[in-house]
């Protein structure tokens, strides 16, 4: 199973606080452990809202609104994603965070092909497929 983890904003991440070197060094040694054990597949952090963007759609029009975005408590600070045998088997790992400050984490299985039923018909598969295949790729260059 595949899990995004979510590492929630917080005002120190909205204002552009940025780690210092030994929350760097501690979060590289957390990060280590994750690739060595097979768990991590990918992280980052994100900059602050004020750097961002979000569309809407609403009746086949877009609104692009600039960020910062007021609730801090509903924006994401960074992320990773991990591959786990449970739900549980993802929480105890993340539990080991370096977080010591009031950080918070969000926990969500990802959607595989079988959740989404009869509607996933093989071509649609098939095309997934490609896109992943391209993707690797891509990653490789």
């Amino acid at each position: 199973m595949r899990f995004m983890v979510i590492v929630k904003a917080n005002q120190d991440s909205e204002s552009g606080v940025m780690p210092t070197h030994d929350e760097l060094a501690e979060m590289g040694e957390f990060n280590d452990k994750l690739v060595e054990a097979g768990v991590m597949l990918a992280g980052e952090g994100l900059l602050a809202s004020s750097k961002g963007s979000r569309i809407k759609f609403t009746d086949g029009k877009t609104t692009v609104t600039d960020g910062p975005f007021a609730e801090t408590k509903e924006l994401v600070a960074g992320f990773w994603i991990i591959k786990a045998d449970s739900k549980k088997d993802a929480i105890e790992w993340m539990k080991r965070a370096p977080f010591r400050k009031g950080e918070e984490l969000e926990i969500r299985q990802i959607a595989e092909a079988e959740d989404f039923g009869e509607e996933f018909t093989p071509e649609l598969r098939a095309q997934e497929d490609r896109q992943r295949d391209q993707l690797e790729a891509n990653a490789r260059r």
